[in-house]
């Protein structure tokens, strides 16, 4: 968060892409000093806007190689960014704990050595004994489920994430354009972006948050990366059972992969799909209610009362996120087909380090 010397001639960043990963690398670069303007054609319609804002780092299972490192840093950014971020909304902040559950004894055996050899103070497992999971196991009407809670792991609400860094960026005077570029190139020391609406931009570096899209800008004789699109759904259900109040539930956990909010006393969101697509499968509601080997029947009886996906993109052939400067002041940070709010803060902190190389 240090700024840029004194009596510097603002340098000029475009950033491609107004998702979290956009918005997040504009927050960092306004603070630092730098000149910044985003470009999308509907910024308050990108695929963050579909996500449940996860924040999954200390009871991720890998803790070594560069996933890790990446989510590492992030567990530790987060607290001072939500700080910096509450001066423009009070309401924010990461609500905490988060509840990772199993039905599979193979799996729960996992999760168990998992937290003995890591020895984290933030997490716990939870057996069929404790208070937690007798509520859940009664709730979805199985004796089946056992897991891990992490304390320090949790959910931030997307949509007030997202309207609290464009309230942030206006502050600083962050340029929005919803427009399209359709080509870039270098000329001398500088990037020119064309737009869709005839438009040139000049700026001395180009930062690419634009998913799928990106592949379009890339010169592909010299850079060969391959982005693979992953839908995922996510639906709200409606329970009219006056047996059953979802808000006795935890505010968020998972069983066997699949993520689950209690919104009110009768509704609940379920989420999410991975569909390797960019169209939505018709049967949202049997692959996101089939987490257990036999349904409550309280969501067999439920109500879809809304549903919603969001397209990503996967990697292939290299781990997911892209984050690749490909040529001098041309930056790639994109492929957050999962954990991209989690990973914000470390990506665009890495892609303010770059910048500095040249800057």
């Amino acid at each position: 968060m240090k700024g840029l010397k004194e009596n510097f001639q603002k340098i000029n960043i475009l950033i491609i892409g107004a998702g979290i990963i956009g918005k997040f690398t504009a927050l960092e670069l306004a603070e630092q000093g730098y000149q910044v303007t985003i470009v999308d054609p509907a910024h308050n319609k990108s695929s963050s806007n579909a996500a449940l804002g996860l924040l999954m780092g200390h009871m991720y299972q890998k803790r070594n190689g560069r996933s890790w490192r990446l989510r590492k840093e992030s567990i530790e950014l987060w607290p001072k960014w939500i700080k910096f971020l509450q001066k423009f909304n009070k309401k924010l902040k990461i609500e905490k704990p988060l509840i990772q559950l199993t039905s599979d004894n193979q799996k729960f055996e996992k999760l168990e050595k998992f937290v003995k050899q890591t020895a984290d103070q933030n997490l716990k497992i939870l057996k069929k004994d404790s208070s937690i999971i007798k509520n859940l196991n009664k709730a979805f009407e199985t004796n089946n489920l056992q897991g891990l809670i992490s304390y320090e792991d949790g959910k931030i609400e997307p949509h007030a994430l997202l309207n609290t860094l464009d309230i942030y960026l206006k502050y600083k005077k962050v340029n929005f354009l919803s427009d399209e570029i359709i080509a870039i190139k270098k000329s001398k020391d500088k990037w020119i972006s064309n737009s869709k609406n005839d438009e040139k931009i000049e700026s001395d570096a180009i930062i690419l948050c634009n998913s799928l899209k990106a592949l379009d800008l890339i010169d592909n004789t010299s850079h060969t990366i391959y982005l693979k699109p992953v839908l995922g759904q996510a639906v709200e259900l409606y329970v009219d059972d006056k047996k059953i109040n979802l808000l006795s539930l935890p505010r968020h956990f998972s069983i066997n992969g699949k993520n689950i909010m209690p919104i009110t006393k009768n509704k609940i969101i379920i989420g999410s799909t991975d569909e390797f697509s960019t169209r939505p499968r018709k049967d949202s509601f049997e692959s996101l209610t089939n987490f257990l080997e036999k349904k409550p029947k309280w969501i067999n009886c439920a109500k879809t009362t809304k549903s919603w996906y969001g397209i990503r993109c996967r990697p292939e052939g290299e781990p997911s996120p892209i984050i690749k400067h490909l040529e001098t002041g041309l930056i790639l940070c994109t492929g957050f087909y999962k954990n991209g709010f989690l990973l914000a803060p470390a990506c665009t902190s890495w892609v303010a380090n770059e910048l500095k190389k040249i800057f």
